[in-house]
């Protein structure tokens, strides 16, 4: 059962309304390319896939009947695509939240499994960790060998903390965002909140509703509010466009900054252009 009847303004709906994809006995191939291709988009956090990335040498062995499900995702979280792309360029506070998010589909609960992950990791390796979510007696209860991982934290369920849920949107911005697209870049999103046992309010995922998405730079440059506003029909409204991570023609290529665009309605999809030419990201777009 969802947790909110707002699942829609929150962005939830498309994992909230969906069913669990999974290999049910006298499966097709057509049911194996859709776990393949749930699987993929669940471990790798949503991120863009190349067709030269794609792992065929385990796809095929699940085509075959030679690996459960429950072995394939475990394959994909040991690739070296999965390194690449989550292990690699993150400090490892980061790679455990991924790791439960992708593996468990949920938030991290308390600091004490983030230690216990990070103990296991540095001494006996990245892959023994891996192997400790997929055999966990969790992923066993909720997935077994059958389902592909999904996102849980969105509703109510025995043995499900109601702490995962706030925290959950701290790691999930959104169902058109990946894991390596949000603003806060290779950042851990809850060791704070964690180490100080707290649970922070519920920030709805970009494009969901009126700006609450946007997280302020650490620089903070941006303008608090607008010297004019008019009310004369959609032309004629202002917009603040919140953009980071903007290399600007005056900085070298390294220097990044936040900021900040008030723009009127014809202005709007020109601007959004320009940003994008500049390698900004765009945090929210709202009236000014």
């Amino acid at each position: 059962m969802a947790i909110t009847t707002a699942a829609s303004r929150l962005g939830t709906a498309p994992y909230s309304d969906a069913s669990p994809v999974e290999l049910r006995p006298n499966w097709t191939q057509a049911d194996a390319a859709a776990v393949i291709n749930t699987v993929y988009r669940q471990v790798l956090g949503n991120d863009y896939l190349m067709a030269s990335e794609r792992l065929t040498g385990l796809e095929s062995l699940l085509r075959n009947g030679q690996l459960t499900v429950r072995e394939f995702v475990r394959s994909v979280a040991k690739s070296d695509l999965y390194k690449t792309k989550f292990l690699y360029p993150h400090f490892h506070t980061r790679v455990i939240e991924l790791n439960i998010k992708h593996l468990l589909g949920r938030a991290p609960y308390d600091e004490s499994e983030v230690i216990e992950h990070l103990d296991r990791y540095q001494t006996q390796g990245y892959e023994a960790d891996i192997d400790s979510y997929i055999d966990s007696e969790e992923y066993e209860a909720n997935f077994g060998d059958s389902t592909v991982p999904y996102y849980r934290g969105f509703s109510t369920q025995v043995g499900q903390k109601m702490t995962g849920f706030p925290r959950m949107f701290r790691l999930y911005r959104g169902y058109a965002n990946s894991d390596r697209a949000q603003i806060a870049g290779a950042e851990s999103r809850l060791a704070g909140e964690l180490a100080q046992n707290n649970t922070s309010a519920v920030v709805g995922p970009s494009g969901s509703n009126d700006g609450w998405a946007y997280r302020p730079s650490k620089q903070g440059s941006t303008p608090n509010r607008a010297f004019a506003r008019s009310s004369y029909g959609i032309e004629g409204r202002l917009y603040r466009i919140e953009v980071s991570g903007i290399s600007l023609p005056r900085y070298p290529q390294v220097r990044r900054s936040s900021t900040a665009f008030i723009v009127p309605y014809d202005q709007l999809s020109f601007t959004l252009q320009r940003i994008n030419k500049l390698g900004g990201k765009v945090a929210s777009v709202s009236l000014a």
